[in-house]
């Protein structure tokens, strides 16, 4: 999971960045358009909405060390659904798989 930043405004909604989910297994990407000043809640519904709803509850995600995903919303989170966050620089060679 990351974001991509930086982008031309676009839409109706002004969005500025997008937000790449990609599922490890089949290498699937989901793209969804945000604002790169989302909170850890903005990304939280986009991921209900983009990827949980359609793939199942992710097992683990993985990403960078994102004060989004490090806040208490995200521990809330996975301590509820029983799932784990690993924030690894992206740079990483773990991540690689």
């Amino acid at each position: 999971m990351d974001w991509v930043t930086a982008l031309p405004p676009r839409g109706d909604r002004i969005y500025n960045a997008c937000l790449v989910l990609a599922d490890i297994y089949s290498k699937a990407p989901m793209f969804s358009p945000c604002h790169k000043d989302d909170t850890a809640m903005d990304t939280a519904i986009i991921i209900w909405n983009k990827g949980i709803s359609h793939t199942g509850l992710f097992q683990n995600i993985i990403s960078d060390r994102d004060p989004k995903f490090t806040s208490k919303l995200w521990t809330n989170l996975h301590n509820l659904f029983g799932t784990n966050c690993h924030a690894q620089q992206l740079t990483s060679p773990k991540l690689r798989v």
